[in-house]
């Protein structure tokens, strides 16, 4: 007798809440700090408001929790890792600062960093095994980036337009951008910067192009 399927397991509120909580860990801020960094009123996120003054469960919002995806440059894959019930596990992956990655050798063909790094760090519930961390240096990329920052790049997590990239190319160029259009023959780049031009590549000269999944700032 054919057994009957399994029911699917639903979200629950504390699951949910749980990941918002764990998402502003990783990007080293706390509720109110994720709220307001990703245009909310910084309350949004607030343990007060999770549930009415009635005691009935009030959940976050999908729009709430795509700002809060875009303002840490993670994925929505990332978040629903963070709904787990092993929040815990970790990855030690490469950190290079940016300067030390531009160098003739820091990297195979591919983008995946060669050989061994001086300085590690953990990626909580990290599932690409090339993903590697840069610390920027410097303010040529303020406001988005600030010195000391660190940025999670993922070679192996799909790109698409508006998605915030590192670049590199084959004169050993490296170039942090959001990607604005990407063809067989060009790559175009917008600056993070303002007052900057955006940059416009041929993709002949392009070595390799990953994905910033999320930030630690």
């Amino acid at each position: 007798m054919a057994r009957p399927p399994r029911a699917p397991r639903t979200l629950t509120h504390e699951q949910i809440w749980t990941a918002l909580d764990r998402l502003a860990e990783h990007a080293g801020l706390s509720a109110s700090g994720l709220a307001k960094k990703s245009g909310l009123d910084p309350t949004t996120f607030n343990k007060s408001k999770r549930v009415t003054a009635d005691g009935r469960e009030r959940w976050p919002s999908t729009e709430s929790i795509a700002k809060a995806l875009t303002a840490t440059s993670s994925s929505l894959d990332h978040f629903v890792q963070l709904v787990g019930d092993s929040p815990r596990l970790t990855q030690s992956i490469p950190l290079l600062g940016l300067a030390q990655a531009g160098a003739s050798g820091a990297f195979d063909e591919e983008g995946f960093p060669a050989g061994k790094t001086r300085d590690e760090m953990a990626l909580p519930t990290a599932t690409d095994e090339h993903a590697y961390a840069l610390e920027i240096s410097g303010d040529a990329m303020r406001p988005v980036y600030r010195d000391g920052d660190i940025i999670v790049v993922s070679p192996a997590t799909p790109i698409r337009r508006g998605d915030r990239v590192v670049v590199k190319t084959t004169d050993g160029e490296m170039t942090i951008g959001e990607l604005k259009r990407r063809t067989a023959r060009t790559l175009e780049l917008q600056s993070l910067k303002l007052d900057h031009p955006d940059r416009n590549f041929a993709a002949a000269d392009v070595a390799w192009i990953a994905r910033i999944v999320w930030a630690k700032q």
